[in-house]
This record gives structure tokens, sequence and C-alpha cells, in this order.
């Protein structure tokens, strides 16, 4: 791990201030991108049946931490994950509240909200998200009572969101921290720097046509036309640049790069500490807003969004320049992981949940997962 002293940065009041300004790719868009899941996992689910009957439990990844539910595999509260942190974690935690879509009026719902909001001194703007899901699904910022009322309006009856203070950072990255039972120290095994893509305006064309001439976008007007609908024929002013996607997410249009190159034992040790009264988390990705590369690399000025668990993806596979070979080692050591950490876990007393508990998960979060808002 080395560090870098003459990193470019982003500068302030532009898209993606604060992130390096990174080589381009080889690949717009790499032919493995955006490929069924199915493709990348029959491997990791052959791997899985190899490691289950080795260790003569299935169930063992669904224990690699026993602080969140089957270990973050599926189902899993955002809400109780935060919830069971420990005190110096939650620290760097962007502060949030938990509500519930009820039968009452969406206006009674919005006041509700705003008196919990006002008692945390938060305020406008907020980022809105399910309490269950992942991959970005139904996150939107929220930059007024309007938007507020529109997103509980469309939110699923019975479902809980949270409302999260939106961090005054605009680089982004997910961290994967991988630490084993019994000891203090863990490792980053990838960072994964998310850029937001956008266009530049030129005064004369629209929204439209500018997301059609551009090389990435143009490619992935699925995710970016039916978000802007009402734009789309906004002519952009010359070199004003329009942001298209909010949601860090790259099934939802975010821009994935492989940022391994910028970890540090300086924010190993930091997550150390950050995650060190964390009891029963060991492995999982944390998506995090950080002032700039060269702060992240000291393990200072950052913020944490999230936390994911056992389905976390060492997300810096998605760059486009990523090899096949690549994805799939990366994938498969992961499962190596969950395996051995559950399986110390089971030695020290810890049962495996039962088939009928992952599957009532997983039909509950598909279920919502279906029925939430449009992602920003």
């Amino acid at each position: 791990m080395t560090q870098h002293a003459n990193i470019e940065v982003i500068p302030s009041g532009r898209v993606n201030a604060g992130m390096p300004v990174l080589h381009q790719p080889k690949r717009v868009i790499s032919p493995f991108e955006f490929l069924p899941t199915w493709f990348f996992y029959t491997p990791v689910v052959i791997q899985s049946a190899a490691l289950s009957l080795a260790h003569r439990d299935w169930a063992l990844p669904l224990i690699a931490n026993p602080a969140i539910k089957l270990s973050g595999m599926v189902g899993e509260s955002k809400h109780d994950i935060f919830a069971s942190a420990g005190e110096q974690t939650k620290r760097w935690i962007l502060p949030f509240v938990t509500l519930t879509k009820t039968p009452l009026p969406c206006a009674k719902l919005v006041e509700e909200a705003k008196h919990q909001l006002a008692d945390l001194g938060l305020g406008y703007p907020l980022v809105a998200k399910p309490d269950l899901g992942c991959r970005g699904v139904g996150v939107k910022l929220i930059r007024n009572d309007k938007q507020l009322h529109d997103y509980i309006e469309t939110f699923p009856q019975d479902g809980r969101f949270l409302l999260q203070q939106k961090s005054s950072h605009q680089a982004e990255a997910g961290v994967f921290y991988v630490r084993q039972p019994g000891e203090t120290h863990g490792k980053i095994i990838s960072i994964t720097l998310k850029y937001s893509p956008y266009v530049v305006g030129d005064g004369e064309s629209t929204l439209k046509q500018l997301i059609e001439q551009c090389p990435r976008a143009g490619k992935l007007q699925h995710l970016y036309l039916p978000r802007h609908s009402h734009q789309l024929e906004q002519v952009i002013e010359n070199k004003d640049e329009f942001q298209l996607a909010f949601a860090g997410s790259h099934s939802r249009g975010a821009i994935f790069r492989d940022g391994n190159r910028f970890i540090t034992e300086q924010l190993e040790r930091k997550l150390d500490l950050v995650l060190g009264d964390f009891d029963g988390f060991h492995y999982g990705r944390l998506d995090i807003k950080f002032r700039d590369i060269h702060a992240l690399m000291q393990g200072e000025h950052f913020d944490i969004l999230e936390i994911n668990g056992a389905s976390s993806e060492a997300a810096h596979i998605w760059d486009s320049d990523t090899p096949l070979s690549h994805i799939f080692a990366t994938l498969l050591k992961q499962y190596r992981l969950l395996y051995q950490i559950g399986s110390k876990h089971k030695k020290q007393g810890i049962g495996s949940p039962s088939l009928g508990a992952l599957l009532s998960a997983w039909r509950e979060e598909k279920l919502l997962t279906q029925q939430y808002p449009m992602t920003d």
C-alpha cells in the first residue's frame, strides 16, 4: 500500500468534486458490466456447494456477521444495522430518522417526519431510502416538503424508510472491510470509486440530445431518460454540468472505477477504530462520502452512508476495464472469506439460520422492492 502525493483532484463546484482524476478507461462500457447476475454467480454457487459439503453446513455465510440479520445476505434492515453499531461507529454515520408509511394522510406523515427531523436538528436536503433494499433502489434526494410528500405518497403501505442528512461531501466510495473473529485489525480488500455521470451543455442541445450523443450515457438511455423525462427538452447552458444520477449504484447508472491503489494503512487503522466497538460485524462494504481522495487515504473527513453485509460486492470489479477473470476471482475469494468467518463463529457456538428464514426474507424484500419509487 503506497501513498500518492501528487494526485489530481476534481475541484469544488463541479460534479464529483474531491474525486481523483483518473485516466480514461480503455472501454466506455465493458461487455461484462450489465450481464445478468446468474452469469457471474454460477461459479460462486458451485464453489459454495463444495464449501458447504466440506464444512457440512451450507448456511455459514449467514452467520459471518452475527450482529446483522442473516449476516446481511438478504432482508437486512438499514435501521437495525445502524442501531446495532457501537457508539464509536455511530459517530461516523450520518444522522437519520426512520418512519413507516401508515394509513394516515400524507400531509400528516410529512408533519410527523418534519417533527422528528427537527428534534435532531435536521433539515433539507435529505436523502430518502427504503429500510429494506439494495443496489440503490428507491433512493431519492429530497429538497422540500413537496418532494417529501411525493416520496411518501408513492412508498408502499406499511413500508419503512429512512430520511438521512445529505453529506456535505460530493466524493463517494465503497470501502470493503474484513476483520477475522478474534482479531483487532482488519483489512480493506477493495475500494470502489463511484463517479456520478453527467453531460456538459453547449447552449444549443437539449438534455435528451446530450444524453444520446454521450459515448457512455447514450448506451444507457434506458436508465437516464425515464429519470429526467420532465427535463429532456431543456437546453443545457454552455459548459453547465447536468448530473444524470444521484444514487451511487452501478445498476442505477453510477460509474464505478477501481480504487484499490488508494488503499492505505492509515485508512485501515482508522476503520479498525471506527468499527472496533461494532460487535458482530466482520465483513462488508461501507458506502461513504468523503471530502477528497487525499483525506480519505489519511482516514479523515468522511461520512458513513450505509453499512452492507454478506451480499456486498467488492464493487471495483464493475470498472469497465476489469477483465472477466478478475471478476470471477474476486467473487470467489469473497465467498471463501464468508465461509471461513462463518465457520469460526460456528465453533464459538453461533447457530445457523434455517432455509425457511432465508426464503422468507428474500420474498419480503423482493415484494417491497417492486413497489419503491424511482431512484434518482
